[in-house]
């Protein structure tokens, strides 16, 4: 079995829209493109780093789109995001469609069936990065079995989130942590079973 893996940087409030720049997801008016842009540092850098090792991709259609336009020559920065397999999630996307067909090893998915047959599958980790609608998709059917996140010290209000309705009750054992100089905490946690309740005695 396949460790799907949830990489995410986030606000304080849990806002993951656009963190990589202005332009990148301007939907519901959201102005703050960019906003992870003061907090990098080297520790920070290292991390990105070890995140961009060769895997698997698991995309919504919106981030696949985005990706598709930029990656395939861009590919010096990310080794081995053009040759992994591009799986994205879309109901009404075809095979026959120029995105998919102009990006090598780029699959479509359609069902919730097929993202369960390919974390049944043999292969590399799957790695979901962006795709906030596809990520609740995931949270609510319990199929993340890590989520690796950046906690940026700021919040934005309004945007797309990580957290939304549907997410399921949940524990998440933690794996790693640092924080950086400039205040971020990245976090590694594993799923770990039901949530447990009782009485805190004073």
């Amino acid at each position: 079995m396949r460790k799907i893996i949830v990489l995410s940087m986030i606000t304080l409030d849990g806002v993951m829209q656009a963190p990589g720049g202005p332009k990148e997801d301007t939907s519901g008016g959201f102005k703050y493109g960019g906003w992870t842009k003061p907090y990098g540092d080297e520790a920070y850098e290292k991390v990105v780093q070890e995140e961009l090792k060769p895997a698997d991709y698991l995309l919504g259609r919106k981030t696949f789109e985005l990706w598709a336009n930029y990656w395939p020559d861009h590919g010096d920065f990310w080794p081995g995001i053009n040759e992994g397999t591009k799986y994205v999630f879309s109901k009404k996307m075809k095979k026959s469609n120029p995105v998919i067909t102009g990006w090598k090893n780029s699959v479509v998915l359609k069902t919730l069936a097929d993202i369960k047959k390919l974390k049944h599958s043999k292969g590399p980790d799957i790695q979901v990065w962006g795709s906030s609608e596809l990520v609740q998709l995931l949270l609510k059917n319990d199929l993340a079995d890590e989520l690796k996140l950046k906690i940026h010290p700021l919040t934005l209000g309004n945007g797309k989130k990580l957290f939304n309705k549907g997410t399921i009750p949940a524990v998440f054992t933690l794996i790693d942590s640092i924080v950086t100089p400039s205040g971020v905490i990245i976090v590694n946690y594993k799923r770990a079973g039901k949530v447990k309740t009782g009485t805190i005695e004073i």
